[in-house]
């Protein structure tokens, strides 16, 4: 059982590596996905989003789903590792056949054809990075109980997420759509990339999964009357019939409530940033294929020295007042050179001061947004022990499960927006459009207003619902001391109570229980 322990730092370290590959996954999915169906293969943006909008629905079943599976496996591996094994090679090949439909299906079926193709890959390449994520989130919350631990466990995670996003545009931007190889209108460019992307998905999900593996027996396990008693089947079947009712009683603790609102809303933000952002770069600042690869690997190294200091700015303010700090700086951040262009207060598209602007920027955007993603992922933590203290259950796949999907909302509901608005101001499509020159200035000019003021204005949204968030550090340390009063006898009483079940089956008296269902 986890307890308030220090963890070592080779632990940290293999389930960091393991947020690479949703890095990379969930970057390129924003970064290329819109831009390859709209631009390249010439969908209509707003049907691009339609396909992704129905992708998102699935996710908003299947992240809890995994989360509730999860929670109440019990095997010699664990509850999470072996759905972190499970997930790799579906998703390596899910996501490698999203960019790669084939001819025929094109010259054949046209837009119907590609609808379906981009909806049955985007949803399966989906599904299987919720079956590995949601599992390897939970496990980073139960290492340890420890408030400002967990902070450092959820900094190294970040840490590699922004290793995977650095990766994915110098090796999108820097090689594969380089101006060199036919840039990012290249139609002969997106598969082989995503090959390369799949397969070091493929090793940062493995070896995160295997170099964590010695911390099993210190995890915690199911509650013994919850993991029933009819295999796989009764576990499948448990897990479906927990789902509504375990999210339903996650929104009944506020805190969850108020924290889950907030980063769905500023997710959704930086979906729309990702997903605009090669549009923006290309058609608004005009920038080269190796500005594009400068203005890429800077967020991501911003979001790594961020991640260095956020323990140090918790100590000193806290964990909400960093999430606040976090969501107002990057939307602030986000606008400020939007804005100033508009108003021709910013340097021209042919300054030599305009690409180490863009980057100082956008260097400083990622410092600042990490310091609320941090705090996000340390605060989900501590919501999981008040929530067990509450309902005696210990649940972090379900918690973290909506995580997930608050998460990949910011691909799926920001690229969703995204098209659509590609569609309203009426971008035109098609490998030719290569450069500003080839759209209508007023067009370029609402593009930007999409990506700068209209995004930021939902901040004001978000940082209304952190205000609402209650659990300091003072009433998480009361939290640890009342479960540590009461964690023995409910752990006694559930074991009785399986105990008892089990004679009552083995007898032939009672039969297997099955979890209700909701209806």
């Amino acid at each position: 059982m986890s307890s308030d322990r220090a963890i070592p730092f080779g632990t940290k370290l293999a389930f960091g590596v393991g947020q690479t590959a949703e890095g990379l996954k969930n970057t390129a999915f924003a970064a290329f996905t819109l831009f390859y169906f709209v631009q390249v293969l010439q969908m209509p943006g707003d049907v691009v989003g339609i396909a992704l909008m129905i992708a998102l629905l699935f996710d908003a079943f299947t992240d809890p789903m995994a989360g509730s599976l999860s929670d109440r496996t019990h095997s010699r591996f664990g509850r999470r590792h072996p759905y972190m094994y499970a997930s790799a090679i579906p998703l390596a090949v899910s996501f490698y056949l999203l960019f790669s439909p084939p001819a025929w299906l094109i010259e054949g079926y046209g837009t119907a054809g590609l609808f379906w193709w981009l909806l049955v890959f985007a949803i399966l390449s989906r599904g299987a990075m919720t079956l590995y994520h949601v599992p390897h989130m939970a496990l980073g919350a139960e290492l340890t109980e420890n408030f400002v631990e967990r902070t450092s466990i959820v900094a190294h995670r970040q840490i590699f997420n922004a290793v995977g996003i650095g990766l994915t545009y110098a090796i999108g931007f820097g090689y594969f759509l380089s101006d060199a190889n036919g840039g990012r209108t290249n139609p002969e460019a997106y598969t082989p990339m995503a090959l390369v992307f799949s397969a070091a998905m493929v090793v940062t999900i493995i070896a995160s999964a295997w170099f964590t593996r010695q911390e099993i027996p210190n995890l915690p396990q199911p509650n013994p009357d919850e993991q029933g008693d009819g295999g796989l089947r009764e576990l499948v079947v448990g897990s479906l019939g927990s789902v509504v009712s375990s999210i339903v009683t996650a929104f009944e603790n506020a805190s969850f409530r108020w924290l889950f609102s907030g980063v769905l809303v500023v997710y959704m933000m930086v979906g729309i940033d990702i997903s605009l952002n090669t549009y923006i770069n290309q058609y608004f600042w005009e920038l080269s294929g190796r500005d594009f690869v400068l203005l890429g690997v800077c967020y991501p190294l911003g979001l790594f020295a961020g991640a260095l200091f956020t323990r140090r700015f918790h100590a000193r303010f806290g964990k909400r007042p960093a999430l606040v700090f976090g969501t107002a700086g990057w939307a602030t951040l986000q606008v400020l050179p939007i804005v100033l262009r508009l108003l021709d207060w910013f340097p021209a598209n042919e300054s030599a001061l305009l690409v180490p602007t863009l980057v100082g920027l956008r260097m400083l955007q990622g410092a600042v947004v990490q310091q609320s993603t941090v705090s996000y992922g340390s605060m989900m933590a501590d919501v999981v022990d008040e929530h067990e203290l509450l309902t005696g259950k210990r649940q972090e796949g379900i918690f973290f499960g909506a995580s997930a999907f608050s998460a990949k909302a910011s691909v799926g509901l920001g690229t969703m927006v995204a098209g659509f608005a590609l569609s309203w101001i009426g971008w035109p499509t098609g490998q030719e459009i290569r450069t500003a020159a080839d759209v209508a200035p007023e067009t370029v000019a609402a593009l930007g207003i999409v990506f700068g003021p209209v995004v930021c204005g939902f901040a004001v949204l978000s940082v209304w619902c952190y205000s609402r968030y209650g659990l300091d550090a003072a009433r998480h340390r009361e939290i640890l001391q009342e479960l540590a009063r009461v964690r023995p006898e409910r752990r006694a009483a559930a074991a009785a109570h399986a105990a008892a079940r089990r004679t009552a089956i083995e007898s032939g008296t009672v039969g297997v229980r099955r979890p209700a269902t909701a209806g």
